[in-house]
């Protein structure tokens, strides 16, 4: 049952990490293993997500319910596919003049335990592999639209 925590100082603002997250249809173009998406369901503050995620000859498909906060967080509460559960959670707070103070969460369990063992081998590099490919994002589509820059 991996879970993570991190929390990081970003010279982008709230509203625009919260808009980078809250962008689930533009994932597989960013996101490591992320290959494919489509959004459901979709009401005001909340949709349901399919992720595609592959890595070589492996293909799976998650069902997430998103749920927003405009500007302050992103809550993603699992609906089907290869887990027992999924969560995951993203806040966002001003941080002085220099961007925002981003706090993410992911805490999951795959059904079968050949999965969960050798997601929990390479569970913490890959969430840092997806926690940095947000903030490269942030810096293609913001730029030197960065405080503080």
């Amino acid at each position: 049952m991996p879970k993570f925590s991190d929390e990081m100082i970003l010279p982008f603002s709230p509203q625009q990490m919260y808009a980078l997250v809250a962008d689930v249809a533009s994932y597989d173009q960013f996101l490591p293993w992320v290959v494919g998406t489509r959004l459901f369901n979709k009401k005001e503050n909340q949709f349901d997500a399919d992720l595609i995620v592959g890595f070589k000859m492996f293909k799976e498909r998650f069902t997430s319910r998103v749920n927003l906060t405009p500007n302050e967080k992103v809550y993603v509460d699992y609906i089907k596919g290869p887990m027992k559960y999924l969560y995951n959670d993203w806040r966002f707070e001003p941080h002085g003049e220099s961007g925002s103070k981003v706090y993410f969460t992911v805490d999951f369990e795959f059904k079968s335990m050949i999965f969960q063992k050798v997601a929990g081998l390479f569970f913490e590099e890959a969430t840092q592999k997806m926690m940095q490919a947000f903030i490269d994002r942030a810096k293609v589509v913001y730029g030197s639209q960065a405080l503080g820059q």
